[in-house]
C-alpha cells in the first residue's frame, strides 16, 4: 500500500493537538527538566521559510529525543510581533498592523502545525499582546528607577526610508537593516539604555557559557573592550583635547589631530575658525553618511583643516594641525583622535593625501612606504626622549605612568558598545509608561496602571517630521502627572522591536501569570534556558540585549540565574539551487507549503537536516527533496513486509545498536546529517536481512523525532501503541548494547595458499584453532588439503583465514 502522507500528518497532528501530550509541567521533580528554546518568528507577512524551518525543525528533534529519553521538556513558542518587519509590511499593503499581526500570527500557526512541531501549545506569547507588553512596560519602569533609562539628545542613525531611529546594530553595511535605505546621522532626543554599565560582566561571564566560539568572539568583538590611556592635549585657544589611545607610547609621533565632525567645540570655535564655511560644509556632508559608512578602513581619507587652532603635543611641546574627518565619531571614545601616520595605516593614508609629517618613533619599518604597526619586542623606541631605546611592550606602561604624574593623563578602559537606542518614532510598538510634567520631569507611571494600552489610531503611519503618529493624539497624549496630579503629557515615542524579545523566554515559564512576569517556583524550575538555537545574525541584537535585560533582572533580584542562557548554537543559511541567498527579488525563495503538498512534511523535516552541516551554509536542491521521499516509502515497504514476530533477528542485532548509538550521539551534536545517513544505512541491512516488528521498532524509535508522522503510523499499524498504551512520542528512547553493536556471527574466507575455497561462519573473534578446524570440515579445503602438510597459518581475524601447505613428506 503506498504511503499516503496527507492524510496521516493530519491525522496526527489533530491528536497532539488534542491529547497533548508535549505539555511541560513546571516543579516536576521526578525527572530532569530541559528547556530548548529557539528564537521569535517575525509574523510580518512573509510566513515561515525554509530559512525558518531548520533551526525549528533541529529543536524540535532534540527536544523531542529528550522527552523520550525521560526529560520533562519546556519546548514554547511565541511571536516577535511588534516592531519594523510588521509595521512595514502593514504600511506597505495598507492594512493596520494589529489586523496584520493576527493574520499573519495565524498563518504562521498553520505552518507551525503542519510541519509537526512538538511545541507546548499552551504557552504560546505574542509581544503585541496586552498581558505580555505589561511586563515589558515593567521592566523598562525597573530600569528607569535604577538610572538605567535615560533620555539624551545625541546623533542617531536615521533610515530615510522606515523614518525612524536604528540602534547600530541595526545598521548593516552601511543601509538599514530591514529595508535597505540610505542610513543617515541626524541630531534627536532619545531614550537611551545604559548597556554600557554592563559591558565588563556581557565579555567576562561569556567565559563561563557552553556557547559556540564564533558567537563568543562576535560578542566580544561587538563590546570591543580596550585597555588604553586618556591623554590631555591642548588647543592653542586654551580648551583641552582629550583623546583615548592604546599606544600612549607613540605620543611623540603625534604629528596632527583629528576632531569628530559633531564635536560641540566646532559650534563654540565658531568665530575662531577661519574657514568656517569649508568646515561647516564638511559637517553637513558628513551628517549623510552612516557610522558603517565613515568607519570603513578602505575609504578615502577626506577632512578640512581647521585654520585658525592647532594642538600642542604634551610630549613634544610642538604645535600640530587639527583638522575634522567624518572617520572620527562621537559616538566613539571622545570624538577627538590623534594622529601617529608612522605606525598607524588609516593616519599613514591621511597623512600622505595631506601632505602631513611622518615621524618614525618605532625603528623597525620603513615609514615612507607604510606604517610600521607592530607592538611586540620587535619593536625599539627611537626619537621618543626618555622612551629611547625601550622596546613596545616596556614603553607602553612607561608613557603611562609618566602622563599620570604629569597630570595629563589616565588609565582608561575603553569599549566599542554604545548604549542602546530605546525610541521609535513609530506607532506598532510598546508605549513608553513616562509622563513629561512640566514641574516634576519624567515621571513614571504607577504600576497599578499598567500596561499602558496602545491606543487605536485611523492614521499609523509615519510623519514628514519624523514624529511618532502617536504625537497627533492629543487626547491620549495629554494627562495628568502621577507624582503631583498637574497637567502633563505622556511620551509618544515607543519601545523598538527588540524590547519584547528581550525577556520572552522568562515568560514561556509562566505565561498566564497576571501577578508577575513569571513565578518564582517556575524561574528555579526551569532557569536557565538549558539549550538555545538561533541564528547568527542575532549575535549583536537579540542575544546581547537579552543577555543584558536578564543580568539586570539578577541584579534587581527578579530571576534567580545570571545568564539566561546556558548552551547557544547557532544554524548556517539555506540557500537557493544557484548558491545564492533565497530573497523575493530572485525569484528562489523555497515556500514549504509547497513542498509539504507535493511530498509531505516528514519528507521536508528529514531533508532540512540531511542536507549538510548543520552550522554550515547549504544549498537548496529540488531533486535532493525527493530522495527523502524514497527513504521513507522504504520505510513505508519495509514495516509492510515486516514479520509478525516481536522478536529481535540475531542478524539485525549489531546494526539496531550500531544506529542507536550513532543517532544518539549525532543528535546531541547537531549532526542530524550523519544520524539520517546512519538510518538510511540500518534500512538496507534490514531489507537485505529480512526484518521482524521487533527489528522495526528500533528503526520507528530512532526515526520518531524526525519523521514523527509516518512512524507514529507504523507504531500503531505494527502494534505497539496497543502493547505500550503510548503514543511513539512517548515511548522510550532506546539504548545502545556496547556488546551487541559488534555481530555476534561472521562470515570468513576460507583460502589454501592465497586461493578462495569457501567460506565459514564463526562467532565474532574466534580463537585460531577454532577457525582453522572448521576451516578444514570445508570439502573444498578437504580435497585441497589432502596429502598436504600445514606449515604455516595467516589469520585476519573475523575476515578470513589462510591455510599454507606444502606435500607431506
Amino acid at each position: 500500500m503506498k504511503y499516503d502522507f496527507a492524510s496521516i500528518e493530519k491525522k496526527w497532528q489533530k491528536k497532539w493537538l488534542e491529547e497533548k501530550p508535549f505539555t511541560a509541567v513546571t516543579g516536576d521533580k521526578t525527572r530532569e527538566k530541559f528547556f530548548g528554546l529557539i528564537e521569535f518568528p517575525y509574523p510580518s507577512g512573509q510566513g515561515l521559510h525554509v530559512g525558518h524551518a531548520r533551526p525549528f525543525t533541529a529543536m524540535d528533534i532534540i527536544c523531542r529525543k529528550k522527552r523520550m529519553q525521560g526529560y520533562n521538556v519546556l519546548f514554547p513558542i511565541g511571536y516577535d510581533a511588534f516592531g519594523l518587519p510588521t509595521e512595514n509590511y502593514a504600511v506597505q499593503h495598507h492594512i493596520h498592523p494589529a489586523k496584520v499581526t493576527h493574520d499573519n500570527i495565524e498563518n504562521f500557526r498553520k505552518q507551525l502545525h503542519m510541519l509537526g512541531y512538538s511545541f507546548d501549545w499552551d504557552r504560546e506569547v505574542n509581544t503585541t499582546d496586552p498581558s505580555y507588553y505589561k511586563w515589558t512596560q515593567w521592566i523598562f519602569l525597573q530600569m528607569f528607577k535604577k538610572g538605567l533609562a535615560y533620555k539624551a539628545s545625541m546623533p542617531v542613525n536615521w533610515c530615510t526610508s522606515c523614518k525612524i531611529v536604528l540602534a547600530n546594530e541595526e545598521v548593516v553595511d552601511g543601509v538599514c537593516e530591514r529595508c535597505g535605505g540610505q542610513v543617515i546621522r541626524k541630531e534627536k532626543s532619545q531614550w537611551m539604555l545604559a548597556i554600557t554599565k554592563y559591558a565588563d560582566r556581557l565579555i567576562d561571564d561569556l567565559d563561563d557559557l557552553d556557547f559556540i566560539e564564533r558567537v563568543k568572539i562576535q560578542q566580544k568583538n561587538w563590546i570591543g573592550r580596550s585597555e588604553g590611556t586618556e591623554v590631555d592635549f591642548t588647543a592653542t585657544n586654551g580648551d583641552k583635547l582629550t583623546v583615548y589611545t592604546t599606544r600612549c607610547d607613540t605620543l611623540f609621533g603625534v604629528t596632527y589631530m583629528v576632531i569628530s565632525p559633531e564635536h560641540p567645540y566646532l559650534q563654540q570655535w565658531k568665530d575662531q575658525i577661519k574657514n568656517w564655511d569649508a568646515v561647516a560644509a564638511y559637517i553637513e556632508e558628513a551628517a549623510h553618511k552612516s557610522d558603517f559608512e565613515r568607519g570603513e578602513l578602505n575609504k578615502e581619507k577626506t577632512g578640512v583643516r581647521l585654520e585658525g587652532i592647532e594642538a600642542v603635543n604634551p610630549a613634544s611641546g610642538k604645535h600640530v594641525p587639527l583638522f575634522v574627518s567624518d572617520y572620527v565619531l562621537m559616538g566613539y571614545g571622545t570624538g577627538i583622535v590623534m594622529g601617529v601616520p608612522g605606525h598607524d595605516q588609516r593616519d599613514w593614508e591621511f597623512a600622505t593625501k595631506f601632505g602631513l609629517p611622518i615621524v618614525e618613533v618605532v625603528k623597525g619599518g620603513d615609514v615612507t612606504r607604510e606604517a610600521f604597526t607592530l607592538k611586540d619586542d620587535t619593536g625599539i623606541m627611537v626619537n621618543s626622549g626618555f622612551l629611547d631605546g625601550l622596546t613596545v611592550k616596556e614603553a607602553i606602561p612607561t608613557m603611562k605612568k609618566w602622563v599620570t604624574e604629569q597630570g595629563i593623563g589616565r588609565p582608561k578602559t575603553n569599549f566599542k558598545l554604545r548604549d542602546w537606542v530605546f525610541s521609535r518614532q513609530r506607532y506598532w510598538g510598546e508605549p513608553i509608561p513616562l509622563v513629561n510634567c512640566p514641574k516634576c520631569g519624567w515621571v513614571p507611571l504607577p504600576e497599578d496602571q499598567l500596561p499602558l494600552l496602545l491606543p487605536e489610531v485611523d492614521s499609523y503611519e509615519v510623519t514628514d517630521t519624523g514624529e511618532s503618529p502617536l504625537s497627533k493624539m492629543t487626547d491620549w497624549v495629554n494627562t495628568t502627572c502621577p507624582k503631583c496630579g498637574g497637567p502633563a503629557q505622556r511620551e509618544t515615542d515607543t519601545m523598538p522591536q527588540w524590547a519584547g524579545s528581550s525577556w520572552y523566554f522568562l515568560r514561556y515559564m509562566d505565561p498566564h501569570n497576571d501577578k508577575e512576569f513569571a513565578s518564582k517556583e517556575a524561574l528555579d524550575y526551569w532557569s536557565p534556558v538549558d539549550w538555545y538555537n538561533g541564528g547568527m545574525e542575532h549575535t549583536t541584537l537579540h542575544l546581547l540585549y537579552s543577555r543584558f535585560w536578564h543580568k539586570f533582572l539578577y541584579d534587581i533580584g527578579a530571576v534567580p540565574t545570571k545568564e539566561p542562557y546556558a548552551k547557544r548554537t547557532s544554524h548556517g543559511m539555506i540557500l537557493g539551487e544557484g548558491g545564492e541567498k533565497m530573497s523575493k527579488s530572485r525569484g528562489n525563495v523555497v515556500n514549504p507549503n509547497d513542498i509539504v503538498d507535493q511530498y509531505g512534511a516528514d519528507t521536508m523535516r528529514l531533508y532540512i537536516m540531511f542536507i549538510g552541516d548543520f552550522e554550515k551554509a547549504a544549498t537548496w536542491s529540488n531533486d535532493a527533496v525527493k530522495g527523502s521521499k524514497r527513504f521513507l516509502d522504504r520505510v513505508w515497504n519495509l514495516a509492510e513486509n515486516a514479520s509478525d514476530s516481536y522478536d529481535v533477528t540475531p542478524a539485525n542485532e549489531a546494526i539496531i545498536h550500531k544506529t542507536i548509538k550513532k543517532v544518539t550521539e549525532d543528535v546531541d551534536s547537531l549532526k542530524m546529517n550523519t544520524a539520517i545517513a546512519a538510518m538510511m544505512t540500518m534500512v538496507n541491512e534490514l531489507s537485505a536481512n529480512g526484518c521482524t516488528r521487533g527489528d522495526l521498532k528500533y528503526l520507528i524509535l530512532l526515526l520518531n523525532p524526525f519523521a514523527p508522522h509516518i512512524t507514529e503510523e507504523l507504531w500503531e499499524n505494527l502494534g505497539f501503541a496497543a502493547q505500550t498504551g503510548k503514543m511513539c512520542c512517548q515511548a522510550e528512547w532506546p539504548v545502545a548494547d556496547e556488546s551487541k553493536t559488534v555481530a555476534s556471527t561472521v562470515e570468513m574466507a576460507v583460502q589454501v595458499n592465497g586461493k578462495l575455497k569457501g567460506t565459514i561462519s564463526m562467532p565474532t573473534d574466534s580463537e585460531e584453532k577454532a577457525v582453522v578446524d572448521a576451516a578444514l570440515a570445508v570439502e573444498k579445503v578437504q580435497k585441497a588439503t589432502e596429502g598436504m602438510q600445514i606449515v604455516k597459518t595467516i589469520l585476519v581475524k573475523n575476515r578470513l583465514v589462510n591455510l599454507i601447505v606444502k606435500p607431506a613428506k
